[in-house]
């Protein structure tokens, strides 16, 4: 039976995989794919922070866009979150893999780079900065 810390983990270690593909794809040019797999790791690094938080994993986007804005209404820290998931949410998920509008590129580069760093403060907040 898997506990919720190993969940937590392994959804971690996830994001952390695909926010490293995601650096292959843009190494190869591939932004828009990029984009999306960062917003793919944003996402998954938030739904490990919900659940280390909660004890409940979301199951759709608009369970972890709730479950967030809600951590961050109960703890001021979460709250830098927010922003930052917003705007890999507009810029990367939507805009740039959905729409094809990867502009400004330094932009959708920098927001895809940055995505390592939204990791490892979700996981800091949960209490797995250690990467455990």
């Amino acid at each position: 039976m898997t506990t919720t810390t190993d969940r937590v983990s392994a959804i971690f270690a996830d994001a952390r995989h695909v926010h490293a593909d995601a650096l292959l794809l843009l190494e190869a040019g591939d932004v828009r794919d990029a984009a999306e797999k960062a917003w793919c790791a944003t996402k998954q690094a938030t739904d490990a922070l919900i659940l280390a938080r909660t004890g409940e994993e979301p199951e759709f986007s608009p369970d972890t866009t709730c479950g967030l804005v809600t951590l961050a209404g109960a703890d001021s820290a979460v709250g830098p979150l927010v922003g930052r998931y917003y705007s890999r949410q507009g810029h990367l998920h939507g805009t740039c893999f959905y729409m094809g509008i990867c502009e400004p590129v330094d932009e959708i580069h920098r927001r895809i780079r940055e995505t390592s760093d939204y990791i490892s403060d979700a996981a800091g907040l949960a209490g797995y900065a250690d990467g455990a």
